[in-house]
């Protein structure tokens, strides 16, 4: 049998180039869809426990939105006035910016962002997670949002928005 190699080459190399496109996909893109999963997930968590029903009303110390912002972690991510955090779509944008940020000093730290560690973070500042004794409260509250971010990525919780 004759086979000219370059022939062979021609004719495969279209599908090994697919082939090839579809593992590099996976490899790359799987792993930025689970990340943004978790992320959802979490944030989701830390909304349920800090203002389901998207009460208006500010919180005990002037905390406002979805995620209850303060106005000095607020004014961390954005010049938008503190009063749009009100607004869910403008919350929504800043828990992305606070959530990132928390993410970037745990792995700055030499630390993984887990749902734990950044509801930590979330409640009680980013000093509760490197502390060796963290308050008991803020621990309480990471541990009921790592386990909600849990559940709403499996899917056994379906909120509304």
């Amino acid at each position: 049998m004759n086979t000219n190699f370059s022939q062979l080459l021609r004719l495969r190399t279209p599908r090994l180039a697919g082939i090839m496109a579809a593992v590099l996909a996976s490899v790359f893109l799987v792993p930025v869809q689970a990340r943004a999963s978790e992320r959802w997930a979490t944030l989701e968590a830390i909304h349920q426990l800090e203002n389901p029903q998207n009460s208006p009303e500010p919180g005990t110390n002037g905390e406002l939105g979805a995620y209850q912002f303060r106005e000095d972690t607020w004014k961390m991510h954005t010049s938008v006035p503190f009063r749009r955090a009100l607004d869910r779509s403008a919350s929504d944008a800043v828990a992305v910016k606070h959530y990132e940020w928390i993410k970037s000093e745990l792995e700055h730290h030499g630390m993984a962002a887990t749902p734990y560690r950044i509801a930590l973070a979330w409640n009680g500042g980013i000093g509760a997670v490197f502390d060796d004794h963290p308050p008991a409260a803020a621990v309480d509250y990471a541990l009921r949002a790592a386990n909600l971010a849990k559940d709403l990525e499996k899917g056994e919780i379906a909120f509304g928005r």
